[in-house]
């Protein structure tokens, strides 16, 4: 009599939901590639008005095409539109993101942005308070809807017989702009604070948290005169591309990664201040 090995099941994918995906090109948009090569299925917010108030403008079909993207790496997605200046947004897109992939999320990666150059006295009053809402008060809940439903620490010490599902993971993405940018550096402040008071407060669930700064990265936003002077203040000699950011990214949210905690991480090149 003989026997035939069974392959074994496949291992679920863990789950992450990343914000701010709303252009191919974009920070955003990198991160959520390199968390599916990686194997995990990606939930991912999008918010079409933003992208249409901005110079470089909304881009057309972007949510459907990189979803097609992650589907094409193995994942299992969905693309949520999210206007994150509503406070009830964050819980509607958590129980959309478990409802549509069977959730629970296991890693939140936070790099949406409100992000509109203005100064110390030009700045109205109006922009101050949707950069807070967006940077600062979004993130927040969104953070405290995932700890609220956070309920599995899995992984501890990585190994070779150990379970390659992480334990839980929040990565922020910031920014050291103030001058010029008050609002938008000012809110990403607060977002830095809000984060590594995650580190210590949800430590008892197995999550780490994290912020990531990713220096000057080129996502169309960059004019020839400031990409040179920039490249100039760069010792690698470039600019910092989504990839760049995708991959610590990717890091930090591996078992591998659990031991950086409660840190604000600059990837830059070595990009000076």
């Amino acid at each position: 009599m003989t026997t035939t090995a069974q392959p074994s099941p496949a291992p679920a994918r863990p789950l992450a939901l990343i914000t701010g995906v709303g252009r191919s090109i974009g920070i955003g948009a990198g991160i959520a590639r390199r968390l599916a090569a990686s194997g995990w299925d990606v939930a991912f917010t999008y918010w079409t008005p933003y992208d249409r108030r901005m110079e470089w403008g909304a881009e057309p079909g972007a949510a459907a095409s990189i979803a097609k993207e992650l589907a094409e790496a193995g994942a299992r997605t969905a693309a949520i539109e999210a206007d994150l200046t509503d406070p009830d947004a964050p819980t509607r897109i958590f129980d959309e993101a478990e409802q549509r992939l069977g959730g629970p999320v296991t890693a939140l990666v936070l790099s949406h942005a409100e992000s509109v150059d203005s100064g110390l006295l030009d700045t109205t009053v109006e922009a101050f308070d949707r950069h807070f809402a967006v940077n600062s008060r979004a993130s927040w809940l969104l953070i405290r809807e995932y700890g609220l439903r956070f309920r599995s620490a899995t992984g501890s010490t990585p190994s070779e017989t150990a379970p390659r599902t992480p334990a839980g993971r929040i990565v922020a993405l910031t920014s050291d702009h103030t001058v010029g940018n008050l609002p938008y550096g000012a809110s990403k402040g607060a977002l830095d604070r809000i984060t590594l008071a995650a580190a210590h407060e949800l430590a008892h669930l197995g999550v780490t948290a994290n912020v990531v700064n990713p220096g000057p990265v080129d996502t169309g936003w960059i004019s020839d005169e400031l990409r040179e002077a920039l490249v100039r203040g760069t010792p690698l000699g470039r600019l910092g591309t989504p990839r760049d950011t995708a991959h610590l990214v990717d890091f930090l949210c591996s078992p591998e990664g659990q031991w950086i905690n409660g840190q604000l991480l600059k990837s830059n090149g070595g990009a000076a201040a």
